[in-house]
């Protein structure tokens, strides 16, 4: 090539890279101003988390056919509870049962039986209440100094089982038997780890021959 035609080829080669460089700053703007709408457009957004929703008395679960036990923490079984449909309610952490049946043992292993139409036991099993032809039923038994404690039986149409301290009550009329005796009363609160049974309002009794002091 001649030196001539060379000098030209050049000076256009220089030409071309100073309108580059003129134009270079506003090319990569342009290019991040894209990168920068791409990622806008392509990186997800993590809306702030929503307030968890106050639990509705409304069940989460519903159970049939079913069983459930308490076991102490030596895992000796504590009390078991069965029943035709379950229904738990989250807010309230209970357990609607339909025609429940429920075994209770003590600590002594003295076995407590109660049936209902339907019955609501709290989230541990510990609190237990009884609507409808309510019977709970403590088998006959022996004390520690050897005494028989005979068959007691309790009919209310609500009853209020406490099983860790052994407690029931009711604010409804109820009938007791105790052996071949029975009491009547409006109000029940009995303590079977003090023996302490009190009955309120129009109490009535009726006390077999057999249960009667002798002479006198």
């Amino acid at each position: 090539m001649r030196a001539p035609a060379l000098a030209r080829s050049w000076s256009r080669l220089r030409r071309t890279a100073d309108r580059l460089a003129v134009y270079l700053p506003v090319i990569l703007m342009g290019l991040v101003a894209l990168g920068t709408y791409w990622l806008a457009r392509n990186t997800p957004v993590f809306a702030p988390r929503a307030p968890a929703a106050a639990p509705t008395h409304e069940p989460d679960y519903f159970m049939r056919g079913f069983a459930v036990r308490n076991f102490d923490p030596a895992g000796k079984l504590r009390s078991e509870v069965f029943g035709v449909e379950g229904r738990h309610y989250p807010d309230t952490d209970t357990l609607e049962i339909d025609q429940p049946r429920v075994r209770a043992f003590n600590e002594r292993g003295e076995l407590t039986t109660a049936t209902a139409k339907r019955a609501l036991t709290n989230g541990d099993g510990s609190e237990l209440q009884l609507f409808g032809d309510a019977v709970v039923v403590r088998e006959a038994s022996r004390g520690p100094a050897g005494q028989e404690r005979p068959r007691m039986e309790i009919r209310s149409e609500f009853l209020h089982v406490f099983v860790d301290t052994e407690q029931l009550r009711s604010n409804r009329p109820v009938v007791l038997t105790r052996g071949k005796d029975q009491f009547t009363g409006d109000r029940l609160d009995y303590s079977n780890l003090e023996r302490v049974l009190q009955l309120d309002g129009r109490v009535r009794g009726v006390i077999s021959a057999a249960g009667r002091p002798q002479g006198g």
